[in-house]
């Protein structure tokens, strides 16, 4: 039968809308005709917490219940109809003409009282209370009668909880319950942190199935094959047991993305070779093949998290000191930390998750000059760092990353054209000269493939070249390959695959529109779709199988248009504009941590604090609050998923412990060693960090002011042998020889050491973990006007 319709009688239009207020109608829902107002539906807002309360009341009191539940011990009187109505395990229980239907009293298993109470309660109330101590069992519960409310808000409150310490685990319990959304969250989690998560407990204690199933995930977001190779050996040196599995481990890890002096330091250094002779002959012949230049058996990985393409410097007027960075999933520009100085014809390149602009020339009002400077940029800390300068002044350089090196391609200073080729490596801070090329090469395009370095085009002083010639790192030669169908410079060049795409550039009397792609394999050339605006001095990379041509002079004008090539369809469409317009800039490709603009603060003072080695990376202790929470209590050691520690349980983090100790006294830290929460530890931590800032700051004011001039790299200072090595002091005084901490105490006390270098070491480590953020300028009597940052 069709349902009523409740009649109301009303005498006219203004006590229809009275009565329309007082049932919590809106005006949307009434008819503006006189007509209609003999019927209407009206809804009661409050009648469904009125009915829930009162059926809570009936069940307080056994008011009509009708089914008994027994949980261990414990009983809990319920009315079938609410129990089928918010659960479809009790509805097929009390409608399926199950044994139970004409039951009073039923007995469940496999639940456990506390979880069954907060299930009937929230049946009663709508309402449901998750906590660290409970939501692990009130989900499993929730699962098993399956009441989708109360697994939703166990699923959010666990992915909220997503920790680098716990995830592998939650990981593994929602695969458990059958929760796949939370599952999907929790892995991805894994794999965007992996970095972070193959150091705890819960990564050391996976079973050898489990640990191959994660290595070969494509989407593992790290910087290199180098940290999957780590983990795995932090994993196998966890327990000898596991030496056996060795070799069926390693051939999970994509070895022939090691550098090969990599693999033979390996193989000649570690011990674990030594046990497992067949692991050592894998290796050996994997770095046979990556030294043959082979195209590897297996695919790179593409780590899941946010693409960013970095541009930086350029030339509009004057040289630029712009960094911006274009996230491609939701297609906008960010401004990031300018660079330390102007410049433009610079080149640009990501090597160990760090952005390094090398070279260029600084063109502005107050100065001109070709530049031999390479500072560095750590896009989560947001600082920019100076490293050890090149051999020569580069303008117009070519830049390319292979081996985990950084190399650098010719270039110009003044009226100097380079052939020099030199490379970079960021575990030394030192640039080490190569064979030269061929010809000398100005705005010289400059890609990868197969760990072959390729140069193509540039301008020699004279001409542009349509010559292009390879680099093989084994035998430190270059080699003449096949030349372009036409001459340019200033070309943007990029590798997709076994192919080098050139696009645009400039051939003596006007910039091109061309496109040419070199195939590694055949060694031949062929024109590809054009652009749709001709352009040279542009950047080109590569990211997710497609080109990216971004700005740059097409004759009169400099550009801010971007064009997207997909080599699948050989067609370019537009993208999102720069923000300005610009050329001679420099763009490089990041994969990054799901949040770019901010990392954990004690992190970040853990890795500076209590490894030595991860000073390097250190920078100036600028820091960003993170809004993740890491409150991981249920996770910890004793809680539902076992012994899966905490952050704090690392080494790192028991030198920072030991180290403070010596400088805020016994009573923090023997807090901090005892404390079993991972939320009130890391408290407990800041805070020791906050009185040990006061306690320098206090003693700053009866102590001399060291300063630590911009130009000198802190990561300079070797903390092993406590020496540290001053090479970019311009004065005379300065020993060749690197300078003890005795004699800098000899000679920078007042003495005749009086070079940037004269730094006393132990005033660097006290004040290295409140190194300020902010610039300073020198006083007028300083020797120079360097920028400089106070200690």
């Amino acid at each position: 039968m069709p349902t009523k319709i409740r009649k109301v009688e009303i005498n006219n239009m203004m006590d229809f809308c009275e009565e329309a207020m007082d049932y919590g109608l809106h005006s949307d829902d009434l008819s503006s005709s006189k007509d209609d107002t003999t019927d209407m539906t009206v809804f009661m807002p409050n009648y469904p917490k009125d009915a829930i309360r009162q059926m809570q009341m009936m069940r307080s009191n056994q008011l009509l219940t009708d089914v008994i539940l027994e949980v261990d011990q414990e009983l809990y009187h319920c009315h079938k109809i609410v129990l089928s109505a918010a659960s479809p395990y009790f509805q097929a229980m009390f409608t399926g003409g199950l044994r139970e239907c004409e039951m009073n009293r039923v007995k469940l298993q496999g639940v456990c009282p506390a979880a069954m109470s907060r299930i009937i309660s929230f049946m009663y109330s709508g309402q449901v209370r998750v906590t660290e101590v409970d939501v692990c069992q009130l989900l499993t519960a929730a699962t098993m009668f399956q009441v989708a409310n109360i697994i939703e808000a166990c699923c959010n409150f666990l992915e909220r909880q997503l920790d680098s310490s716990n995830a592998i685990g939650i990981a593994e319990f929602a695969e458990q319950q059958g929760c796949d959304a939370l599952k999907q969250k929790a892995n991805q989690y894994i794999e965007r942190h992996f970095t972070k998560v193959c150091q705890e407990e819960e990564f050391l204690q996976l079973s050898d199935d489990l640990l191959v199933k994660l290595i070969r995930r494509d989407r593992l977001n790290v910087q290199g094959e180098k940290d999957v190779y780590n983990a795995v050996m932090a994993w196998v040196r966890y327990d000898d047991r596991r030496i056996s599995k060795f070799e069926s481990i390693l051939s999970s890890v994509r070895c022939q993305y090691l550098a090969p002096n990599f693999i033979k330091q390996q193989m000649q250094t570690c011990d674990v070779f030594n046990r497992v002779p067949s692991c050592r002959e894998y290796l050996r012949k994997i770095c046979h093949e990556i030294t043959q230049h082979r195209k590897p058996a297996v695919k790179e990985r593409t780590p899941n998290t946010t693409r960013m393409i970095f541009v930086a410097g350029g030339y509009f007027k004057h040289s630029l000191d712009i960094l911006e960075a274009f996230n491609v999933d939701d297609k906008t520009w960010v401004s990031m930390q300018s660079l330390r100085v102007p410049r433009s014809g610079l080149g640009g390149a990501f090597l160990q998750g760090t952005f390094y602009a090398v070279g260029g020339r600084s063109n502005t009002a107050a100065s001109s000059y070709d530049s031999d400077w390479v500072d560095r940029y750590h896009p989560i800390r947001e600082t920019w760092r100076p490293c050890a300068p090149m051999s020569v002044p580069r303008n117009r350089v070519g830049v390319a990353v292979m081996d985990e090196l950084l190399y650098a391609l010719g270039g110009s200073a003044g009226s100097d054209f380079h052939d020099t080729v030199e490379y970079y490596d960021p575990q030394e801070d030192r640039w080490h000269i190569v064979k030269s090329m061929n010809y000398k090469r100005v705005s010289v395009g400059v890609a990868v493939v197969n760990r072959l370095l390729y140069a193509i085009g540039g301008y020699d002083g004279s001409v542009r070249l349509n010559s292009a010639e390879c680099y093989h790192p084994e035998n430190d030669e270059w080699t003449i390959i096949n030349p372009m169908k036409c001459a340019r410079s200033g070309a943007g060049v990029a590798a997709i695959g076994q192919y080098i795409y050139v696009v645009g550039g400039y051939n003596e009397s006007r910039q091109l529109s061309s496109v040419e792609r070199y195939d590694t394999e055949s060694g031949t050339w062929e024109f590809m779709a054009p652009l749709r605006v001709a352009r040279s001095a542009l950047s080109l990379t590569a990211l997710d199988g497609k080109l990216w041509a971004m700005g740059g002079f097409d004759g009169a004008n400099f550009l801010t248009t971007v064009e997207v090539y997909d080599p699948a369809t050989n067609v370019w469409t537009d993208g999102v504009p720069l923000t300005s317009g610009r050329s001679g800039h420099a763009a490089a490709v990041i994969y990054t941590p799901s949040n770019i603009t901010g990392t954990d603060f004690n992190d970040t003072l853990i890795e500076r604090g209590g490894n030595p080695s991860a000073g390097r990376d250190s920078d100036n202790g600028k820091s960003h609050d993170s809004s993740r929470n890491h409150h991981t209590g249920i996770f910890n050691s004793g809680g539902f998923f076992g012994s899966g520690g905490p952050c704090g349980s690392s080494s790192s983090a028991r030198d920072e412990i030991d180290a403070m100790q010596h400088e805020n006294g016994e009573n923090l830290v023997n807090q901090v060693k005892q404390e079993a929460s991972p939320a009130r530890r890391k408290a407990l931590r800041q805070e020791i960090v906050r009185q040990r800032f006061k306690q320098n700051l206090s003693a700053r004011q009866n102590e001399h002011h060291f300063e630590l001039p911009y130009n000198i790299d802190i990561d300079l200072l070797d903390f092993r042998n406590r020496i540290y090595y001053c090479r970019r002091c311009e004065g005379n005084n300065c020993p060749s020889e690197p300078a003890t901490t005795a004699t800098i105490i000899q000679k920078g006390g007042g003495g005749k050491h009086t070079c940037p270098g004269a730094i006393l070491k132990r005033a660097v480590l006290k004040f290295l973990t409140n190194f300020t953020s902010s610039d300073h300028k020198r006083s007028s009597s300083c020797n120079n006007n360097r920028p400089c940052k106070r200690l």
